[in-house]
């Protein structure tokens, strides 16, 4: 299955933009401009989410938001791959906590981009209800 391309533009050193078919986002040195990591990070935490809401929608769960908070650590050797990766997730008022729970795991089983960062880090999942 082919993916959407994505273009990135850069300027004087550091400062871009990756542009892709929904929207801009800013990169490198400047206002706004996000890390290499700062991306990568988001964009497991917004595949583990979409993959979660709809596991949790097929299900019929229901809760009234989330967090994701995504922290790591890599390894110290050259290339300075990722060694750990933790994945905090806050779900509020949850209809029953343990089928979300389940939903949770599941998301992360079938995140394409959670399946392929696990090939080179250890993830922990950790979900808190409130």
């Amino acid at each position: 299955m082919k993916t959407d391309p994505i273009k990135m533009t850069f300027k004087e050193g550091f400062v871009g933009e990756m542009i892709s078919p929904t929207g801009i986002v800013k990169i490198g040195k400047q206002d706004n401009g996000v890390a290499p990591y700062h991306m990568l990070y988001g964009a497991l935490g917004s595949c583990f989410y979409a993959t979660f809401l709809s596991i949790s929608d097929k299900k019929r769960l229901t809760f009234d938001g989330a967090e994701i908070e995504i922290t790591g650590s890599k390894r110290d050797q050259s290339p300075a791959t990722l060694e750990k990766v933790d994945i905090k997730l806050v779900v509020f008022n949850p209809s029953h906590e343990e089928k979300l729970r389940k939903a949770a795991q599941l998301g992360a089983q079938h995140c394409s981009i959670h399946e392929t960062i696990s090939k080179v880090a250890n993830i922990d999942l950790d979900i808190i209800f409130k």
